[in-house]
C-alpha cells in the first residue's frame, strides 16, 4: 500500500498521506486504526472523502452510532441544518465526549466541507501522555479519586442559556462518576477531565476546583497538544478515549460545516 505515516508532534498525532481510495479498504482502515490507537489523531489532508466514503471507512474501523441522516451528523451552527447548534457552544471548551455514559465513544471522523473565515481550528490534548509525564507526588495525589460529571454544568461552563426547557433536557442525563485515574484494559492509564468535570466527589469544593484546573492547564501544554489549521476536504480521526479536544470559538454565522461520523465506544469506564 502507498500509505506514509508522519508524526505531527512528539507526543501527539501523525499525518497519513494516501488516496481516498487507499484509505478507504480493510486494509487502509486497520491502518488508519492501529495508528489512531498508538498516537491518539490521525490526519489526512485534502483526501475530500464522501458521505458515503466516510461512512464506509467508519464501518470498517468500527462501529457507527445512529445519528444525524444514514450515521453522518452536520456540525453546524446554522439550525436549519442542526436542530442541536446551540449546545455546539460546548465544543469550544476542552471535553472528552460521553463522560455521562458508561461507555464513552471510541472514536470520531470528522471531514471539513465548508469553513469559517475567523476560528474553528481544532486542538487535541493527549491524557495518556499527560498522566505519564505527571510528576509522582501528583499520581500518588490523584490515585483513587472521583470526579462527577455533568452536562448542565458543561452547559453553563459555556454560556449556553440556563432556561428551563434546557434545564430539564439537562437533566434527562444524570451525572455521572468515574475515575481521575481512567485505567485502560490496554494497560496504559490517562486522564478523565475536561469541561464535564464538576467536582471531586468527597472533596472541598475549593480545593476540587483547584485540582482539577491545575489539571486540565498541565493536559493542554503545547507539549501534548496538537492544532488542526482545517482546508476543505481534510479529514481527522481522534481516539475519544484518550484525547481531549475543542473547537476555537468562530462566528455563529460563518457557515461552518464539517460532517462528523462517530464508532461506538468498545471500553468502559474504570
Amino acid at each position: 500500500m502507498n500509505f506514509e505515516v508522519i508524526p505531527l508532534t512528539a507526543s501527539i498525532g501523525s499525518e497519513i498521506r494516501s488516496s481516498a481510495g487507499q484509505i478507504v479498504s480493510p486494509q487502509g482502515a486497520a491502518k488508519l486504526r492501529e495508528v489512531l490507537i498508538e498516537r491518539g489523531i490521525v490526519v489526512v489532508r485534502g483526501v475530500g472523502l464522501t458521505d458515503d466514503e466516510q461512512l464506509a471507512l467508519s464501518n470498517l474501523m468500527g462501529t457507527v452510532r445512529d445519528e444525524g441522516e444514514r450515521g453522518v451528523m452536520k456540525i453546524t451552527m446554522d439550525k436549519s441544518e442542526n436542530a442541536a447548534a446551540e449546545f455546539l457552544k460546548g465544543s469550544w471548551l476542552w471535553h472528552l465526549d460521553g463522560t455521562h455514559d458508561d461507555v464513552p465513544i471510541f472514536a470520531s471522523l470528522l471531514s471539513g466541507r465548508v469553513l469559517s473565515q475567523v476560528g474553528g481550528q481544532t486542538e487535541f490534548a493527549n491524557t495518556h501522555a499527560a498522566y505519564d509525564a505527571l510528576p509522582d507526588e501528583m499520581k500518588a495525589r490523584i490515585e483513587g479519586l472521583k470526579v462527577a460529571h455533568s452536562i448542565g454544568v458543561s452547559m453553563r461552563r459555556a454560556g449556553v442559556e440556563a432556561s428551563p426547557e434546557n434545564e430539564a433536557r439537562w437533566r434527562m442525563a444524570p451525572d455521572k462518576i468515574h475515575n481521575l485515574v481512567w485505567t485502560h484494559k490496554s494497560g496504559r492509564r490517562s486522564l478523565v477531565i475536561g469541561c464535564h468535570a464538576s467536582h471531586v466527589v468527597g472533596m472541598d469544593r475549593e480545593e476540587s476546583d483547584a485540582l482539577l484546573e491545575e489539571l486540565l492547564a498541565w493536559t493542554t501544554q503545547s507539549r501534548f497538544v496538537y492544532r488542526h489549521e482545517w482546508t476543505v476536504g481534510d479529514l481527522v480521526i481522534w481516539d475519544n478515549t484518550g484525547v481531549l479536544h475543542r473547537a476555537e470559538p468562530y462566528p455563529i454565522d460563518s457557515g461552518r460545516m464539517m460532517h462528523r461520523t462517530t464508532l461506538l465506544g468498545e471500553e468502559a469506564f474504570a
